[in-house]
């Protein structure tokens, strides 16, 4: 409880001692930090593998591993949406939010202390607590109140209770730390032993040449001159296998997709549909998903690339840079995993494109982007944009800002461009924002107050919809807001966590019919098919002594994507190790990860992208057995 009470001066977090340790590298910050996040999990948890499910379990971990999570910051990353977090969701609300410090928190009583005594009142510390900021019940205040040490005649000594509070925090990571260490079997999970050489540094040794590697990469080179240098300390007895990987890429901007367009495009069937990504709390992407129907063997080119809604002139939206690329499956209804037929890996600019012949049948469309450029935003916000306002008859007036913004919202929403939204459409839009979908009797009565067209839903119409939801709630913009950061926009009206894309559909004989049918998460559909995709057209590297662990790097212009396979009875774990790459930004947003595989399964490590697109980049990654 008294975790808790720091948590309402602060709303931030202890940092563990090794913050202090600035003479470190940054290279050991990193290993500690995930050998801490780690032994705090697995207090917890029987395996990294095992998901967050409750909002208290997430607030337990937290605390294991010497945290002080507010409920403020449990609610930001647990919201209602929320079922499950895992172990790099952990680890990046970790990194994610600001560690508090001793003269913070002093800071911040001292603010109520304005004479200096060296102590708060119980009366005036209960009003101050119970009436402002993130409130606490009066459970909470009195459990604080009612601790022997830090009070006593009706006095609260905060002095005593700041040296206490960061003392129970740093004992929380020591002893999951000291739990971890003692114990066998977790240990094995551990990033090897780095207390006796974190400053050692060696050459690692290269990997013998397999008969399982299918063909030689550009690493194979690197590696027989002896010219890659490990990034991580000698481990060897903790250390079983090592497989290092670098390749050198070019400036992706400057590269053009092979694949032209036919010579007669113009004269092809057309169609087109529009879908949106859109990121979770959690940092998972959900999208539309489609469904295409082909009358009869085709011979189809596909594109998609980001929707620009940019009202400046020859401005560009800001997500425009987000990879937009998608996966074509077969429909089976005899078999849970539907078949992979292709997927787009030629890019021209922000476009990628697919050509091949099709028989007839139903095919999946999933788009897919790697995440490396769709992330949670760190903004801070300067000023909440007003969404309504009142004139001088006092009527309530959208604001041009938002007016502006609700025009694009039905631009993203009327997936079939044809600027009407059906009934089909607009749940896609009631789902994503409040979960529920809008009944035939409902959509009726839509209709009748406000402007449709062919029984669909004008702009104009959308626009007086919203105006009307801000009449219903007397002005107040939070139901609003909620729509609003639903659909990927901040405060200040921006879309940060959202990318909406626009697939086109030209087809040789016959017109071919697209329709999304789906919003939803990157499912084990897609995954099957991106891990199966890599292991496919990726180069292929057994692991020396053990042939059973394999590990797959796929390459294109744009990103290099890493998959790894365990053939064994045994589970496996492998560490992921980038720091030394160049240029690189990866959809985990970790430099350093463990990825746990069960036995006979495979699973995608990364994707990694240039973080600049006008630089070359260099992916120079060690993947590790651990013992």
């Amino acid at each position: 409880m008294a975790n808790n009470f720091g948590a309402s001066l602060l709303n931030q977090k202890y940092a563990s001692n090794e913050r202090q340790e600035s003479k470190k590298s940054q290279l050991n910050e990193e290993e500690i930090f995930y050998l801490k996040s780690r032994a705090a999990y697995l207090t917890v948890f029987k395996s990294s593998l095992e998901n967050i499910t409750k909002k208290e379990q997430l607030r337990l971990v937290l605390q294991r591993a010497g945290q002080n999570p507010s409920n403020k910051i449990l609610n930001k990353y647990w919201t209602s949406r929320t079922k499950e977090l895992n172990f790099d969701d952990f680890c990046a609300i970790l990194k994610n939010e600001k560690p508090a410090t001793k003269s913070e928190l002093l800071k911040a009583f001292k603010k109520i202390d304005t004479n200096n005594k060296g102590y708060i009142l119980h009366n005036n510390l209960y009003e101050i607590l119970t009436t402002q900021g993130e409130k606490m019940s009066q459970e909470e205040v009195n459990s604080v109140l009612n601790l022997a040490d830090v009070n006593s005649n009706g006095k609260f000594d905060y002095n005593k209770f700041c040296n206490t509070f960061f003392v129970t925090c740093e004992q929380c990571a020591v002893t999951a730390s000291d739990k971890m260490g003692s114990n066998s079997k977790i240990k094995q999970q551990q990033f090897g032993s780095h207390i006796e050489k974190l400053n050692e540094r060696a050459v690692t040794p290269s990997s013998k040449s397999s008969p399982r590697t299918p063909k030689s990469s550009d690493s194979d080179a690197s590696l027989r001159k002896g010219e890659y240098k490990s990034s991580r300390p000698s481990l060897s007895r903790n250390y079983k296998a090592t497989v290092p990987i670098m390749i050198n890429m070019g400036i992706p901007s400057t590269r053009i997709a092979k694949l032209t367009e036919p010579t007669n495009l113009k004269d092809w069937h057309f169609t087109s549909s529009r879908g949106c990504f859109f990121l979770e709390e959690n940092g998972d992407i959900i999208s539309h998903h489609f469904k295409m129907q082909v009358p009869q063997k085709n011979t189809i080119y596909l594109t998609i690339k980001p929707l620009n809604l940019s009202k400046d002139e020859g401005g560009p939206s800001p997500w425009m840079s987000v990879d937009t690329a998608f996966y074509i499956l077969k429909e089976n209804n005899e078999r849970v995993e539907s078949p992979l037929i292709s997927f787009a890996e030629l890019r021209n600019g922000e476009t990628y494109l697919w050509k091949g012949e099709l028989g007839a049948g139903v095919y999946w469309l999933i788009p897919f982007t790697t995440g490396c450029r769709l992330k949670k935003n760190k903004k801070q916000i300067i000023r909440e944009t007003k969404l309504v306002y009142r004139n001088g008859k006092e009527d309530l007036i959208l604001t041009p800002e938002f007016k502006s913004t609700l025009s694009d919202l039905f631009d993203i929403i009327d997936l079939d461009g044809n600027g009407l939204l059906s009934l089909e459409e607009y749940n896609f839009f009631e789902m994503r924002t409040s979960g529920e979908k809008c009944d035939d009797e409902a959509w009726e009565i839509c209709k009748e107050n406000f402007e449709t067209k062919r029984n669909e839903l004008t702009k104009q119409g959308f626009l007086d919809l919203n105006l009307m939801e801000a009449n219903d709630r007397e002005g107040d913009p939070s139901d609003l807001w909620v729509t609003l950061q639903s659909m990927g926009y901040n405060k200040e009206l921006e879309m940060t966590e959202a990318c909406p894309f626009i697939f086109e559909i030209y087809s040789e004989k016959c017109k071919a019919k697209v329709q999304a049918v789906s919003l939803e998460s990157t499912n084990k559909r897609l995954q099957g098919a991106i891990c199966k995709s890599i292991m496919v057209n990726g180069d292929a590297q057994a692991v020396d002594g053990y042939e059973d662990v394999i590990i797959y790097t796929y390459k294109n212009d744009s990103r290099i994507s890493s998959a790894v396979e365990n053939k064994s009875e045994n589970k496996v774990t492998i560490q992921v190790n980038h720091e030394q790459s160049k240029n690189c930004i990866s959809n985990r947003g970790l430099q350093v990860f463990a990825v746990e595989l069960q036995p006979k399964s495979s699973m995608v490590c990364q994707h990694v992208m240039p973080l600049n697109e006008r630089q070359e980049w260099t992916y120079n990654c060690v993947q590790t057995v651990l013992a």
